[in-house]
């Protein structure tokens, strides 16, 4: 997911949560948050998963 996406998606899910009943709304604000802190999150890149073994490697005790 892009941030574009997330952060839309935030939007919309606070204006359901305007409309909503009191446990559906505080549901709801969980849900636009966990959004937008996807967009606060830096991707992963390669160089991030550099100090992972390879999938397949046999990791060997020292």
């Amino acid at each position: 997911m892009d941030d574009e996406f997330c952060k839309e998606r935030a939007r919309t899910v606070r204006a359901l949560a305007e409309q909503a009943d009191p446990f559906i709304k505080k549901r709801l604000l969980r849900l636009a948050a966990h959004y937008e802190r996807r967009v606060d999150q830096p991707e992963k890149t390669d160089c991030d998963r550099a100090d992972l073994p390879a999938l397949g490697s046999p990791i060997r005790p020292s």
